[in-house]
């Protein structure tokens, strides 16, 4: 309780250091209290020596004392103001820190001197970094908060995985790190003595945390690993290649269709244009059926050259197009 106690009073004065002014009710509202506990704390600080002082009439409340300020040791104003470019509401809402977050926030808010700390607003009010793609929502990730505390308390788990065949396994891991990618969350880790792999969360069905705790393997680094995973994976995916004629000015319909990277290296690497503008290009997809999907949603402007089996493909869509359409 002591603890609690102690918290709520740190959360009291750095609202009043970030907002100024602020009444009695507004600070029960704030920090869900009673007016009464908010007495009751504003004497406390004042006993401890925290200048703070009550105004009385319609347009009163508490504040602090000009110039009084607590700060935060080691963090420049420029530094604290970019820190609210990486705010990620509903990432931390998933893994249980939203309260944590928003505490973060406002202790960051109250080491700014006046004019940073506008500026920190001002950021906050005009950048939002939304994660998911248009296209679908993020994963339904029930296991999230659980799974993240073992990974920061280094404790094994025992779940039940669905595959991506639909194959149900039991595994047990030990959890290295998460990553949160394009609207999905990925769990880093290891069967005990079984080099890491990529686990997705919304996939574990069922979730146990066991006693004990796991060494961290030396040397282990969250970032290389997916880098060089994303790296592998990329080079999996993509077990053809194809050749098309594109036509003029339809490079970032392409690259919308068939991805940024994709399309740009192979600009990069394609010779001159014919005379009516249209240019070669190779282009590596992940199956020939998945490239006919793909490469229909470009209707006439793009042309199949290789392989011919791609060509037959094309060909006997555009005639069941034909015959369906009239």
């Amino acid at each position: 309780m002591a603890g609690m106690r102690a918290s709520r009073l740190l959360s009291l004065l750095l609202l009043l250091q970030t907002r100024g002014r602020m009444t009695a009710p507004e600070l029960a509202a704030e920090l869900e209290v009673s007016v009464r506990t908010v007495y009751r704390d504003v004497e406390a600080l004042s006993a401890a020596g925290v200048p703070v002082y009550a105004d009385r009439g319609p347009a009163g409340g508490y504040q602090l004392l000009d110039g009084y300020r607590t700060r935060l040791t080691g963090l420049t104003a420029e530094e604290a103001s970019s820190l609210f470019l990486a705010g990620l509401p509903g990432p931390a809402a998933e893994l249980g820190l939203a309260e944590v977050a928003a505490t973060a926030e406002l202790k960051l808010l109250a080491a700014l001197p006046p004019e940073p700390r506008s500026h920190a607003s001002r950021i906050r009010e005009r950048f939002l970094l939304d994660v998911p793609s248009w296209y679908r929502s993020g994963d339904d990730v029930p296991h999230l908060s659980e799974v993240a505390e073992a990974v920061w308390e280094q404790r094994p788990l025992h779940m039940t995985y669905r595959r991506w065949g639909q194959q149900e396994v039991d595994r047990v891991i030990h959890p290295y790190g998460l990553v949160l990618k394009g609207g999905s969350w990925y769990l880093v880790a290891a069967p005990p003595g079984a080099s890491p792999r990529t686990y997705r969360v919304a996939r574990i069905l069922t979730l146990e945390t066991l006693p004990g705790h796991f060494p961290r393997p030396e040397g282990f680094e969250l970032t290389a690993f997916w880098t060089a995973y994303a790296k592998e994976f990329r080079e999996r995916m993509y077990t053809a290649e194809v050749v098309v004629k594109l036509a003029p000015g339809r490079g970032e319909l392409l690259a919308y269709t068939m991805g940024r990277d994709v399309v740009d290296a192979a600009l990069a690497a394609a010779g001159e244009t014919d005379p009516e503008g249209w240019v070669t290009l190779a282009l590596p997809v992940e199956s020939l059926t998945h490239a006919r999907w793909l490469l229909l949603r470009m209707g006439a402007d793009v042309e199949v050259l290789e392989p011919p089996e791609l060509r037959v493909m094309m060909r006997e869509a555009v005639a069941e197009l034909s015959k369906l359409y009239g």
